[in-house]
């Protein structure tokens, strides 16, 4: 959005609506790096900030990235089909989710050594932290349950059957996990200690949600979907909006501090800036990023988001995948 549609939209606004867009002036978000690291395919990206540096779960094994030095760290935890690798106990160790080999992998962060193997469920994908249980919580994407793994014995402590393919995770701190089914476009509500689903919200308008967050102070959540992005109530289930916004994302980001939220196309290679109120939220600046950035990660020390991206060429058969350029591999940095 411009800034001269912005101020059209502030004039023709309401007086409730006023603060809104006061508050909704265009920020001034770009492209201030991109880091190149090794080929292959990846998935989740994470800041792993007691070790001032980013995690990528590329392929079969992680990149990390040092956000002082630039310097690129990769083939750590080695593994079949790597999804997710997130900092846990306060930064010692981060677990690596192993869709190719059913696991979960507890890494040491210092070392790279590998301290745990868990087994998990079918194609373990995304991970969430419970620090109000000290619970893992590993979403089993094609097996539609999620396995709950104590951070500090490292044992399981139990499966908690959803249904659906599993995506991203986000918890209210209070005993509660929220979690994306993909393929039945809803939220289903978990309690954690209850080991059971309690509410499916239903994500009208949105197709095929993927990535979530969670605003704590207004009890909200973020879910971005194919090609919108809704805000629902985290207590109710209630749809309070639904935004258009570009097409293949996996992934959102959101910023309590600035009360912004960040959705990636990675078809359309655009990451969108949203101002979040309830009900009220607005697209405010849209970024060109690349094609195939996708997934994002927010360092809430500086405002600053990570992208990882890369050039495709055709497919090699008719109906293939597109083909990865070889040496394109970049982890896109955005900031003011």
């Amino acid at each position: 959005m411009t800034a001269s549609s912005i101020a059209a939209l502030c004039v023709a606004a309401a007086a409730s609506a006023a603060a809104l867009c006061a508050q909704a002036a265009p920020p001034t978000y770009h492209v201030i790096d991109r880091i190149a690291g090794p080929d292959g395919r990846w998935d989740y990206v994470r800041v792993d900030a007691a070790h001032n540096r980013v995690l990528v779960a590329h392929g079969t094994s992680v990149t990390a990235v040092d956000l002082a030095t630039k310097a690129v760290a990769s083939k750590l935890a080695p593994g079949a089909l790597l999804h997710d690798a997130m900092p846990v106990g306060a930064g010692a160790e981060f677990v690596v989710t192993d869709g190719g080999a059913g696991k979960a992998v507890f890494v040491d962060a210092k070392t790279g050594a590998v301290v745990a193997t868990v087994q998990a469920g079918k194609n373990p994908d995304a991970a969430a932290y419970d620090a109000h249980s000290g619970l893992v919580l590993v979403m089993n994407h094609s097996g539609g349950d999620i396995t709950l793994i104590d951070a500090k014995t490292h044992a399981v402590a139990a499966t908690v059957a959803v249904g659906g393919d599993l995506e991203a995770a986000v918890v209210d701190g209070t005993g509660r996990a929220f979690v994306n089914v993909e393929d039945k476009n809803q939220i289903a509500v978990v309690d954690i200690a209850g080991r059971k689903v309690v509410a499916r919200y239903a994500l009208t308008a949105c197709e095929g949600p993927t990535g979530i967050a969670y605003d704590a102070a207004d009890h909200m959540l973020i879910a971005a979907c194919d090609g919108a992005t809704a805000f629902v109530d985290a207590r109710t289930g209630k749809v309070l909006q639904t935004l258009e916004t570009g097409k293949g994302a996996d992934g959102v980001a959101y910023d309590p501090r600035q009360q912004l939220a960040f959705v990636p196309s990675g078809r359309g290679g655009t990451l969108e800036v949203i101002a979040v109120r309830p009900g009220k939220s607005i697209v405010v600046q849209t970024i060109l990023t690349q094609v195939s950035a996708r997934t994002i990660a927010l360092d809430e020390r500086t405002g600053r988001l990570y992208l990882p991206s890369a050039s495709y060429g055709p497919p090699v058969t008719v109906g293939g995948r597109p083909t990865l350029t070889p040496g394109s591999f970049r982890l896109i940095v955005v900031g003011r």
